[in-house]
């Protein structure tokens, strides 16, 4: 390897890492913070700005697009859509330490779904790694200081529908032969479209209150504007990690991210409890969760 592709291999991981860390704390900071709750629609302009930012990039021929079967990009485009959409919901109605452990018990529930539908095998020392991961998962999850039973059931819908998509990532690439580039390319667009229709219904759903008689003040419009920004950033970086080095390399990466998260949310969740003796005893038990994570 080239002393100017590792250069851009490291590069692309430290991309990938600050970016995902920085679109956590963003949207947790304009959600919970500045209460603006509305993730779903929040969702649907993040795949709009990714759309208008990929469309400038193949103008540009970066990448050339191809045609996908509309029912299944549209197929896909829902699903995918509605995952997102759940995924900011769990992170609005939960702590940052249950977000990030819920998200990364997407990866044993794909490799479930693939043993049961698909009749994948794995080996036993990823079955293994997998037990220690689940086993990290729950240690830090039960001890979440701000676990509640609306924000477990968005989470566990959003593992539910996260877990498919990427099924069905995976075999639609293979099958049609794209890149990931150019599936998100051709699903952007109704992912945005089913977000963007469906958003304010489902926020004020949940929240009982209206994005449209939001008032929006400039800190507000900021985070949102920096937000969008972050999320195509996200997916750029996605693309590059897995391009550049393997699919396990970026969830190998996944764990990094999560334990910065759960640092920036620990540091945060200790400053606003009172009790000392609470904060070492459901602090050590967080951090327990960590190392079997690492571990994993």
């Amino acid at each position: 390897m080239t002393a100017g592709l590792q250069l851009g291999v490291i590069g692309s991981l430290a991309l990938s890492v600050a970016s995902s860390v920085a679109i956590v704390i963003c949207n947790k900071a304009l959600i919970s913070t500045l209460g603006f709750p509305f993730a779903t629609t929040l969702t649907s302009w993040h795949l709009m700005v990714t759309y208008c930012t990929l469309h400038v990039a193949q103008r540009l021929h970066f990448f050339e697009p191809k045609a996908i079967d509309g029912h299944t990009v549209i197929l896909f485009g829902f699903l995918n859509g509605t995952s997102i959409g759940l995924l900011n919901l769990s992170l609005g109605f939960n702590s940052i330490g249950f977000y990030q452990m819920m998200k990364l018990a997407i990866i044993p529930f794909t490799v479930l779904l693939e043993t049961i539908f698909l009749n994948k095998r794995f080996s036993e020392t990823i079955k293994l790694s997998l037990m220690v991961l689940l086993l990290g998962v729950g240690i830090a999850s039960i001890t979440d200081l701000k676990l509640n039973l609306l924000g477990s059931v968005l989470s566990g819908l959003a593992i539910a529908t996260t877990c498919v998509g990427q099924i069905l990532t995976n075999t639609i690439q293979k099958k049609l032969k794209v890149s990931s580039t150019q599936l998100l390319y051709q699903s952007a667009p109704y992912q945005a479209a089913i977000l963007f229709a469906t958003g304010p219904f489902v926020d004020q759903l949940l929240t009982n209150r209206s994005v449209f008689a939001h008032k929006y003040t400039t800190p507000v419009v900021g985070f949102i504007v920096l937000s969008c920004l972050i999320a195509v950033s996200v997916n750029f970086s996605t693309f590059l990690v897995i391009g550049t080095t393997s699919p396990v390399t970026y969830q190998v990466l996944g764990h990094l991210k999560t334990c910065l998260v759960l640092s920036f949310g620990y540091t945060l969740t200790t400053r606003s409890l009172h009790h000392e003796e609470h904060i070492r005893h459901s602090g050590r038990h967080i951090w327990y969760g960590i190392v079997f994570l690492l571990l994993g």
